[in-house]
């Protein structure tokens, strides 16, 4: 992902959908492609979305709803993001999300208002 996006077009939006729409399966590919130029998900492709592809506003936005590294609105400039599975929840994963939010100022799934940082939760840790 880029440093840079682009602000929120909706004929930008509709080249980016077409260029993916005729793909196998493209709501996962097409909501990675706005994301990536837009740096989120923005409300309105939803539906751009399920028109193209011939689908309910509620299959796209399901979609969209149960990957959580898709945003509704621009994350910060630095992305933190916390392991909330069981185990990482043993080995005191909740201490951690607290401490984290306490320091930060947000709570999980949202972002500062300087939009230096966005505090996220995830169900796997990885070390890269």
């Amino acid at each position: 992902m880029t440093g840079v996006h682009e602000p929120w077009d909706e004929t930008r939006g509709a080249e980016i959908i077409a260029a993916h729409a005729e793909r196998e399966g493209a709501t996962l590919p097409i909501l990675h492609a706005l994301q990536e130029a837009f740096g989120y998900v923005p409300e309105p492709a939803i539906p751009m979305v399920a028109s193209a592809l011939n689908l309910s506003r509620a299959e796209v936005h399901g979609v969209f709803t149960f990957y959580h590294d898709f945003r509704k609105q621009p994350a910060g400039r630095h992305v933190l993001k916390l392991c909330r599975a069981e185990a990482c929840q043993a080995a005191g994963g909740d201490a951690l999300a607290a401490r984290a939010e306490a320091k930060l100022g947000v709570p999980l799934g949202t972002t500062t208002a300087t939009a230096v940082w966005s505090a996220g939760s995830t169900k796997r840790a990885s070390t890269r």
